[in-house]
């Protein structure tokens, strides 16, 4: 009897969430046939079979979350079937995870039982750094579910005690309605992720603005010509050219090793927004492209995030994260950094308004805002402001910024 477990399909994950089985107990399958559909915190992705044979036992219903290395399927394999090995990377990131049979769930007596505490895996490693058993820790939350916030109540003695509702409230709780929307999925994989990172990074947030009047001139020269390039592109570029002046924020601290790794690639993250959640393809050797071939890659990308299409490698390694909320309307925010990196850039609306030019004249100018977050651990607010401050003299004086790429 074979056993087909979630391993882990890209980037270190922990936890996945059960879409939907593309086969039910009894069916006969064929070696790489799709078995399971697997929502990730990117995306769904699908379990092969490994090899060909009839799925006897399905083991995990669908909608649940589990840890990876928990067992799915069982099947029995042809005698003639050859199993797909796998390799040793595959091995590494497949430890061996008990799942909780039904009959387990139901109550009945089974050798080395143990009561699993529901809590997500940054808030066991809380509780881990600070040498507290997770089961002594006392929920907050109806559902049972342990929190940070629970651990850190605990951490500092507090008490949680659960007094009974009144009468008159429970009267007025049954009286509500509400709409239910599943928190899981992408949604709740970007909650984790942001919650991660606020907890672990001091974010501070620097606040800018850019003139784009002449980048929009060269923009409109260059439609004129034929070719559309669009702002982002330029944006990206500009970027870049900052980040090889401040490489700071192009790193990411080794709190473990006390060390901060300047990365020598490249990889912008496009924070898109789609109907499915935050998603961030990344587009790598950034430095290596010209302005026309980000502008494609962007647009290439970001089609592909809002069709749900895009591949594990194209949201992987990004070093540097930026955010164009401009179109949307935003006027300003605090972005979150993108854990574990160091810094991410928003850019905002750009809007018309009176300014002095250096002839002391006041002439209608595109003035767009930018805010910039970085982790306070590794770069202070001197240099976040250098940094901006290079990236607006090459947008604001576009012919730096083509002078740069020579």
């Amino acid at each position: 009897m074979l056993e087909v477990k979630l391993h882990d399909i890209g980037e270190g994950m922990t936890e996945g969430e059960i879409v939907q089985y593309l086969v039910k107990v009894g069916d006969r399958i064929k070696t790489d046939q799709p078995l399971v559909e697997v929502q990730t915190d990117k995306m769904i992705a699908e379990l092969s079979s490994p090899c060909s044979g009839v799925v006897t036992k399905i083991v995990i219903n669908p909608g649940e979350t589990v840890q990876v290395g928990t067992s799915l399927i069982y099947i029995k394999a042809d005698n003639n079937s050859e199993e797909k090995q796998p390799t040793q990377t595959e091995e590494k990131h497949n430890p061996y995870i008990k799942a909780i049979l039904p009959s387990e769930k139901s109550g009945k007596s089974s050798l080395n039982t143990f009561h699993r505490v529901l809590a997500t895996p940054y808030t066991r490693k809380i509780a881990r750094d600070n040498n507290i058993s997770i089961e002594d820790v006392r929920a907050s939350d109806l559902s049972g579910r342990v929190t940070e916030e629970d651990v850190y109540r605990f951490l500092k003695g507090e008490q949680i005690v659960n007094e009974p509702i009144a009468e008159v409230q429970q009267i007025t709780i049954k009286k509500e309605t509400t709409d239910e929307i599943p928190f899981r999925g992408i949604r709740k994989k970007i909650a984790q992720k942001m919650t991660k990172s606020l907890f672990t990074i001091p974010h501070v947030t620097h606040f800018d603005e850019v003139n784009m009047s002449n980048l929009f001139k060269i923009r409109e020269e260059l439609k004129a010509s034929g070719e559309s390039i669009s702002v982002p592109a330029f944006l990206i570029k500009a970027l870049v050219i900052s980040l090889k002046d401040f490489p700071i924020f192009n790193a990411e601290l080794d709190e473990e090793n006390d060390l901060i790794l300047l990365k020598k690639n490249y990889h912008i993250g496009l924070a898109t927004n789609t109907d499915n959640g935050l998603l961030v393809p990344v587009i790598h050797d950034a430095d290596k492209k010209s302005i026309k071939e980000i502008n494609e890659q962007v647009k290439t990308l970001t089609e592909k995030a809002i069709a749900g299409k895009l591949q594990p490698i194209e949201m992987q390694n990004s070093t540097f994260t930026m955010s164009n909320v401009g179109p949307l309307g935003s006027t300003g925010a605090t972005p979150i950094i993108n854990y574990p990196e160091t810094a991410i850039i928003a850019f905002h609306k750009t809007k018309k308004q009176p300014i002095v030019n250096d002839q002391d004249e006041i002439v209608i100018g595109h003035i767009m805002t930018l805010s910039m977050a970085f982790d306070h651990r590794v770069a202070d607010g001197a240099t976040a402001v250098a940094f901006t401050n290079r990236f607006a003299s090459l947008i604001e004086h576009p012919h730096k910024l083509m002078m740069e790429m020579i």
